[in-house]
């Protein structure tokens, strides 16, 4: 695949390369196996798939096994040959798959959860298979012995899950909106510290250990870029997507970010240049610029005997303002904004042509993203969703590189 993958023209959008189909129900996890033209799927028609590409360029399914439950998410460890597949009933599942990838033998069950399984993480320097799930906990579990080592609740669903594997760190996003970060030991854990900007459930979480960022997607559309290792703990906001965030991946060899929403948006932000961070949004009684008075701010009203206006606030600048005050809209890409939002008329003037230049490149998936999953060596992706169509895209010409054929020119 990978040869006839960098022999197409560069055509800047990612190129469709193959469906798949034949799941009966939405596809909830999808994965490309490393260094095989193969895919391996798991649906809500409790069905775990492996499908390797035939000579005519058709996928068609090597494996295909019906568990108990739906399937709700999946960890595979390729070395190893190892699957964990995670269920709506709460339960683990881990598999082992034949080298020619035709045969998959049960291991054992997992009781991990007492609700939806909703993200796994598979470890193998220690054997732990760490997981959270709609029962509003993380789990860590022993693989050799099958036995439960410890367990952390939260005050909601648990979303999604990233582990740093070195520091035994784990990530863990919620449905209220919050990270957790916490520090696993053999049977306790402490919560490190929360992170909290988004104004929706977590939906997608990423975590890159070289520089040290945490990436979040959630349901208010937006991600949030968070420097964990960085002693000023920038945060970064993104907002270019127009449903909810559902999947992202940071390719840190060219410092780009991909993300896929609901609405079939593909998103590939350059992350390699100077960001600056959001304002915090200032609290007034009365606008900041001409300073008429807020509707709350009664007495204001009655001493200079005027009706009271509309709070809103400028995106450059952060100052509460008055809609007489913030009659233009602008896009601002340097501060994450890709499309137009409310700024003052004084941040209006203040912004050049040159600064609305784009720092994103959108693309139209055309279908139900709920999951994405990339090989960022080739430079593919594969995406799947509500709509049971497990696609395989060509990234390279978009992410202008893979760790195969080196930079390419963008």
């Amino acid at each position: 695949m990978a040869a006839e993958i960098h022999s197409r023209p560069q055509s800047r959008r990612p190129v469709l390369l193959s469906k798949v189909e034949g799941h009966q129900d939405a596809v909830s996890a999808a994965l490309l196996i490393p260094k095989e033209d193969g895919v391996i799927t798991a649906g809500e028609d409790r069905t775990i798939r492996v499908w390797l590409k035939r000579d005519s360029g058709q996928y068609w399914p090597s494996i295909y096994h019906t568990m108990a439950s739906p399937c709700s998410a999946m960890a595979y460890h390729h070395d190893s040959r190892r699957i964990f597949v995670g269920q709506d009933n709460g339960a683990i599942m881990e598999f082992h798959i034949s080298e020619d990838f035709n045969k998959m033998n049960f291991v054992k069950t997992y009781p991990a959860h007492q609700n939806r399984v909703s993200a796994i993480t598979f470890c193998l320097a220690s054997e732990w298979l760490i997981s959270t799930g709609h029962d509003k906990c993380i789990s860590w579990m022993c693989t050799r012995s099958g036995s439960m080592l410890g367990r952390h609740y939260f005050t909601s669903w648990a979303s999604c899950l990233q582990y740093d594997h070195e520091t035994q760190h784990a990530f863990v996003g919620d449905y209220s909106g919050q990270i957790t970060l916490l520090k696993l030991e053999q049977s306790t854990c402490s919560v490190i510290t929360t992170l909290k900007g988004h104004e929706g459930s977590i939906t997608a979480l990423w975590w890159d250990p070289v520089q040290r960022l945490l990436f979040s997607g959630a349901s208010d559309h937006s991600i949030i870029m968070w420097d964990i290792g960085g002693r000023k703990g920038r945060t970064l906001l993104l907002q270019g997507h127009h449903d909810k965030v559902q999947a992202i991946c940071y390719i840190q060899l060219t410092r780009q970010l991909v993300s896929c929403s609901a609405d079939g948006g593909i998103a590939v932000w350059n992350m390699d240049i100077s960001r600056e961070e959001a304002p915090q949004w200032l609290e007034s009684d009365s606008c900041q610029k001409c300073e008429q008075p807020f509707f709350w701010n009664i007495k204001q009203m009655w001493d200079t005997k005027t009706i009271g206006l509309r709070q809103h606030h400028c995106r450059k600048c952060g100052q509460a303002v008055c809609g007489k005050c913030s009659t233009k809209r602008s896009s601002y890409p340097i501060m994450g904004f890709e499309f137009q939002v409310r700024v003052c008329d004084s941040c209006f003037e203040s912004i050049k042509d040159e600064d609305r230049t784009s720092l994103a490149t959108f693309h139209e998936g055309k279908h139900n993203i709920s999951h994405m999953s990339m090989d960022i060596s080739r430079g593919l992706m594969v995406t799947c969703g509500s709509d049971r169509i497990v696609k395989i895209w060509d990234m390279t010409p978009v992410v202008g590189c893979s760790l195969a054929t080196g930079f390419s020119s963008r």
